[in-house]
């Protein structure tokens, strides 16, 4: 063998770093963070000079933040949080992904902010600082009217029940929200150390219900059924499955023994069914603890 063939391979020069934004990645600077930061809980911990830089208000390419979460929230109704990229925005907008970075600095910020202008439609913000609700006849009332607004939102946007157990949820939308119901169950009676667990049981709850309710319309319409389609078709092949037979009723009589003739309306009995529970429960513990 040629004494050249045995000799090691010269190493090569150590390559230059490619420039900022060759790689793919956002360029250090205006919006985008350096790699030495460390990682930030929420884009609403962010320092007033960060949320507030001319990078993120001044319009480029006839961009801002607003335009950017309004359509972010639309992209996310129309295909779902698992196809939602930087990338399919950017498309959407007509503009590069690298253009979005000057607004946000990730993805996580971007849902963050999505998140927080959709609890935006709940209308809650005229609680104030304090949390105090409007003028109510009854906490009754006003706890059902809490907890049908929070599932309708779950309901119209079923990404929202994922990212609201992914992030910290503290945006201004979400905590008036939380304001709010906090309100609510003061004038309840209850005392501030059981409050606390009220809110659990009651928040919990709408966030389940309409989680599975909006997961459920979500499926139906990718079947290309209704709600009622959908139900019966998934019910007969539940009760034709060996060992299954025996623990579903016929669709039709299920529907009549929950107290509806459309799914809707069985959903809906039940929703407001296991919120009367909810409602006496906090009316059992105000007599118990008074």
């Amino acid at each position: 063998m040629p004494r050249d063939a045995r000799r090691p391979a010269a190493r090569p020069e150590a390559a230059a770093p490619p420039p900022p934004g060759a790689t793919g990645e956002p360029a250090a600077g205006p919006g985008v963070p350096a790699e030495t930061a460390p990682p930030r809980p929420s884009i609403w911990l962010a320092d007033a000079e960060e949320q507030a830089g001319p990078a993120r208000s001044a319009g480029r390419n006839g961009l801002d933040r607003e335009r950017i979460t309004e359509v972010s929230v639309r992209l996310l109704d129309a295909e779902g949080l698992p196809k939602f990229s930087m990338r399919r925005l950017a498309g959407e907008m007509g503009v590069t992904a690298m253009s979005l970075y000057w607004y946000v600095d990730t993805k996580d910020d971007l849902l963050e902010l999505a998140l927080d202008a959709a609890f935006a439609e709940l209308g809650t913000g005229d609680a104030g600082e304090s949390g105090q609700p409007g003028e109510a006849d009854d906490w009754r009332a006003e706890l059902r009217d809490l907890a049908a607004g929070y599932r309708a939102l779950l309901v119209r946007h079923p990404w929202v029940s994922t990212l609201a157990g992914t992030y910290l949820n503290i945006g201004p939308h979400s905590m008036a929200f939380s304001r709010r119901m906090r309100a609510v169950l003061a004038g309840t009676g209850l005392a501030p150390a059981t409050r606390a667990g009220a809110m659990a049981a009651v928040s919990q709850f709408v966030h389940g219900f309409g989680t599975f309710e909006g997961h459920y319309v979500e499926r139906s319409r990718q079947a290309g059924m209704t709600q009622d389609a959908y139900f019966r078709h998934a019910m007969g092949s539940i009760r034709e499955h060996p060992g299954l037979e025996g623990d579903f009723t016929e669709p039709g009589r299920l529907l009549a023994e929950r107290g509806g003739h459309t799914v809707e309306e069985m959903r809906e009995r039940d929703f407001t069914l296991a919120l009367d529970l909810l409602v006496a429960g906090i009316e059992a513990m105000v007599a118990r603890e008074a």
